[in-house]
Order: C-alpha cells, then structure tokens, then sequence
C-alpha cells in the first residue's frame, strides 16, 4: 500500500529494497534516541511533588488493594484523574516491583509509542524523510521529553488524541478497507477520556470539527466517518467505567468531577491561572528548538489554503473524492487547525499549566516538518531566514536565562527553605553553565549551516543534537545534585518510618504538602499542613508507636508534647521524630549526614 502523497514508487525491485532498508535503519535510530531520552536514568531521581506523587501513590494502592474501579490517594476516593494511568502504573509494579522506574514506564513507553507513531503516519503520508523529520521535531524539544519521564497523565493522553486525529485522517481519505482507520479516531478518543476525563475527546473533536467546516468536508465524513457505529464503540469504552464511580460514589463523584472539568475552564484552581498570552511563551521555549519555524510554517499552511480558495481550486474534499486523496497541502491545514484551534482553546481556560497544551505538539511537528522540509530543498522559501534568527535568538535567551540560574538561584534560595531546608546550601553545580554552553555552540552552528544554501540541513541536526545534549547534561549533572540533597532526604524517611510503623501506628507528615512521601512510606499517613500544628495533638495520645517527618527547622512549632520526641533520623534538613525506638533502618537511609541516637 503506497504512501498517499507520496509520489510514484519506483520500480527497480533493487532500489525499492535499498530504500526499505535504509527506512528500517532510519527507524531504529530514531527510536534508539527516543529510547535513550526516555529511559536512561528514569528511576534513579525520587518522585516529584505533588502530581507525579499523587499518581504514584494511586498506582500503588491499587496493585496493593487490588480495587481497580476506584483510584484512591492517601487511601482516600482519589477523583481527579481517570483511571486508565492508574491501571498502567499497577500492571507495571506487578512486572517492575514498586519503584520510581516503574511509576514512570508507562509514561516512557507511551512517548516512544508516540513517537513511532508520527514517524509511520507521516512516512504513510509524505514520504520517509517527512516521516524522519516530524518524528525527530516531536521528540527533540523539552516538554515532550520532560512529560515521557514523568509520572503523569500526559504522555498516555498525547498518544491516543494523536492517535485518534491521525486514524481520522486516513479514514477519511482512504478507500477500501483504508476507511476502518477510521475507527482508531473513535478508539483514541475513548482511551484519552478515560487517560485524563473530557479533554480525551475535545481535542480531537475540536479538531475535527474545524476542519470539516473550514473545507466544508462535512458530507465526506458522513459517507466515510462511520459516526453512529463510531459513536457506540466510543460509549461502549468509555462510559462503563464512569457509570460504575457513579454508582459506588454517586454525588460525591459528580460534584468533583465537574470541578475538575468545567470548574478548572472557568475558574483557575490552585493558583494556576494567568493571563490570554500565557502559552505563547510555553510553546516558544517547550517546542524549542523548532519553535522558532512554527509561526512561518503556521502561515505558509494558512497562505496555502487561503490560495487554493482564490484561485478556484477544488476544496479538500471534492479533490479527493476525484482521486481517492486530499489535496496537496490538506494535511499542512489540518495540523495548522489542530495546534491553532486547541492553542486559543486552551488560552481561554482559566486554569493554565505549561503541560496542558502538549497533545498539539504533534500537530506542531507536522508543520515545522513540512516548513523545513521545504527551507532545504527550496531555497528560495519566503522568510526562512527570519525564521533561522528566531530559532537562534531563542536558543541564546535560553543559554543567558540557564547561565543566570546559578547567581539567580543564590540570591532567592532563603525563600525556599520552609519548603527545601537545604536549599540556601546547596548549589546547582556544573549543569546551567554546561547547558548554555551546549545552546550557544549549538545556534552558532545552526546560524552557520541554516544561512547557507549548501549546507542548510545540517541545521536540522544541528539544533536537534544541541536539545538533546541539554537533556542529557541536565540529567546527569543538574538533576542528581537536586534530588541528592532536595528530593530524596524525606522519602528515605518515610521509607524508614513505613519499615518500622504497624498497622496501627501512626505517621505524620507535617510541613509543605508533600505527596510523594506517602508513596514512599507505602502506608496511610496524617497531612498536616503549616499553622495547623493543633490537628498534631489527638494523634499524639493514642496507644502505639508515632512518628512525625518535618522540616528540622519547623521542630521548634510542634506542639510541647513532642518537645521529648528524640530525633531517631535526621537526613539534610528533614528529622524523623517518634515516641519510641526504630526497629530497622534500611541501609540506604545510613548515609551521612545520618544520626541515630543510642548508636
């Protein structure tokens, strides 16, 4: 089956088998580097606070209970979150014990998933090197790889919407048994609805949506969509488990999850709000360094159909319905959609974060592919040069901002301390500067290659080799110290404590909330925030064994009748007190600074 789009196939059989070797062998490297990039080293950092904690900890509790209906945190109805990652997560403690590795597999795998993905459908659709382009943008940037390393929702979620937009759009265009892709748009939607709630299904649909109206293809996808039987395999795998939280939990479950749907669009929950142009800037430094492409490559697809409508030509659909294929530029338009539509979508919530506008990277690797694509082999592509500079001048904002970090970080490092006690001691090491290192090199060599007509592909590897030394660097160099000395001093406590804590004893945790620690301490615990130190006091006379991890330096607003709690541990900055001795420690916990009194 041909690539649609992609030309006439040779027909030498010796070049044809040349050409899928040297495709075969483009794809194992692309997924050797993908590989490296989301595996190497991703369980050796603790848990971050709060979301990768959170889901986590849910994961854990479900491979533990073995409840797979209802996700629970701190042994409490966990609804913010479906539960699909959920069931990820557990199946990957059953293979990999209960770890931060395997917390974070599913997450990794998905990212690579993802990635092959977009390689297979743009090889389907324009051709290999396309294929090789796209991939590598999507994979290369820092908020693709940030999220493929982290406990969280996002990863899985970008692979189905992705998944269900590309299903669409080779169902829609296919013939023959081609159409029963179709049903992967209904299959993705269902899985991302039960990966992360509604925002599984209105991505693809606002998508869509767009799409058919602004090229009026709506009747083509009434006669190739399948949108009644679609809609039933969509019900059929989404809804049962939705009815079945409904039924356990009845309203409690419905007023959370409106909250955490239509309370989080029109009002900012947990301080995450901001302004109309907040994920301007997100997608100028999280798809860097291909940003830089993506305003031109965004108009060069809008100039393409806006052409088409002036000079007569035949819409997408007509086209295709004449030749069994869109026209030339449709799927440049599509993407364009894809990122612009959820882009204004997601800027008109009033809860933002960063991560909430990843699931259109895709769509923005599809343009900056095709816009690049067209810069080396055209070299007469209008503002390509503009387009170099801004990836450049990009890359040198980031090197400055990443060799600022360390004064910067000396300066403000006193107001972390209530949450990081160690913070004003610590430095960030080698890393920030070995980073702005890495980007200046590396846009000088893009600047170099990128404005001569000879040698502008390089520019590609270029930029792509520079973003993943900078991922590699701040993995090894950076990431260690932080988790060493920030990270991992209170899960090792709450390691210790959950060894030595029976089932009726007591752990409180007492300070910053900090979720990660009851995933490590692997038992329910007390969360007890700042200022509410009275809610320690019912606790502390109860028969058994407690135990309190906080911050040494909150030691002294602790209620009095822990003032004779000795320190059983102590692990930079963090104590763990208790009313009587340890049981065990784990050998990783005897580390210095560690005191154990008696010993």
């Amino acid at each position: 089956m041909e690539p649609l789009l992609n030309g006439q196939p040779s027909s030498p059989q010796a070049p044809a088998h040349a050409d899928r070797s040297i495709q075969s062998l483009t794809l194992i490297l692309l997924l050797a580097m993908a590989a490296v990039l989301f595996f190497v080293g991703l369980g050796s950092t603790g848990l971050t606070d709060r979301d990768e904690g959170r889901n986590a900890e849910a994961g854990r509790e479900m491979y533990e209970t073995g409840d797979y209906i209802s996700p629970t945190f701190n042994y409490e109805p966990r609804f913010a979150k479906p539960v699909f990652v959920y069931w990820l997560m557990s199946l990957s403690y059953h293979v990999f014990g209960v770890n931060e590795f395997a917390a974070r597999f599913p997450s990794a795998l998905f990212g690579l998933g993802l990635i092959l993905l977009q390689y297979l459908f743009l090889t389907r659709c324009r051709g290999p090197v396309m294929g090789l382009f796209g991939a590598a943008m999507l994979l290369l940037n820092l908020e693709i790889i940030a999220l493929g390393r982290m406990a969280l929702t996002d990863s899985v979620l970008i692979f189905f919407t992705t998944l269900s937009l590309f299903g669409f759009w080779l169902g829609l265009y296919g013939t023959g048994r081609e159409r029963h892709y179709m049903w992967l748009f209904y299959i993705g939607m269902a899985l991302g609805t039960l990966t992360k709630g509604p925002i599984g299904f209105l991505i693809p649909i606002l998508a869509v949506g767009l799409y058919l109206w602004l090229t009026r293809s709506w009747s083509l996808y009434w006669r190739q969509g399948f949108p009644l039987p679609g809609l039933l395999v969509f019900l059929v795998l989404a809804l049962p488990w939705y009815l079945m939280m409904l039924s356990i939990h009845g309203q409690r479950y419905t007023t959370s999850a409106q909250g955490d749907t239509v309370g989080r669009f029109f009002g900012a929950m947990e301080g995450h709000g901001g302004t109309l142009l907040f994920y301007l800037p997100v997608f100028l430094i999280g798809f860097f360094p291909w940003s830089g492409l993506l305003p031109f490559a965004w108009y060069q697809a809008y100039r393409s159909w806006r052409d088409s409508r002036k000079t007569g030509a035949l819409p997408p659909t007509q086209s295709s319905v004449l030749s069994d294929q869109p026209s030339p530029h449709a799927l440049e338009w599509f993407a364009a959609i894809w990122a612009l539509g959820g882009l204004v979508f997601f800027s008109l919530s009033s809860t933002r974060l960063p991560h909430y506008i990843a699931p259109l990277f895709p769509a923005a690797a599809i343009l900056t592919a095709s816009y690049w694509n067209r810069c080396v082999t055209d070299h007469a592509v209008p503002s390509m040069r503009a387009a170099i500079h801004t990836m450049t001048a990009v890359g040198y904002i980031l090197a400055l901002a990443f060799a600022s970090l360390p004064p910067l970080y000396a300066r403000f490092a006193g107001k972390l301390i209530n949450e990081f006690p160690l913070a004003g001691q610590v430095s960030l090491g080698p890393g920030p500067y070995t980073v702005a290192s890495i980007f200046l090199v590396g846009m000088g060599l893009v600047a170099y290659f990128g404005f001569s007509e000879t040698r502008r592909a390089a520019a590609f590897w270029a930029a792509g080799g520079s973003l993943a030394l900078v991922v590699l660097a701040t993995t090894q160099l950076t990431f260690p110290l932080v988790n060493h000395f920030v990270i991992e001093p209170p899960q090792r406590l709450a390691d210790v404590a959950g060894v030595n804590l029976g089932p009726n004893d007591r752990l409180i945790l007492y300070g910053q909330p900090r979720p990660s620690l009851v995933f490590y301490a692997k038992r329910k615990s007390i969360i007890i925030h700042l200022n509410e130190e009275e809610k320690i006091k019912p606790y502390l006379n109860q028969p058994g064994r407690t135990m309190i991890l906080l911050p040494s330096a909150l030691r002294n607003r602790l209620p009095m009748e822990t003032m004779d709690y000795p320190v059983l541990l102590e692990r930079y900055g963090y104590i763990l007190l208790a009313n009587q001795s340890l049981i065990h420690v784990p050998e990783q916990a005897e580390q210095p600074p560690v005191r154990i009194p008696g010993h």
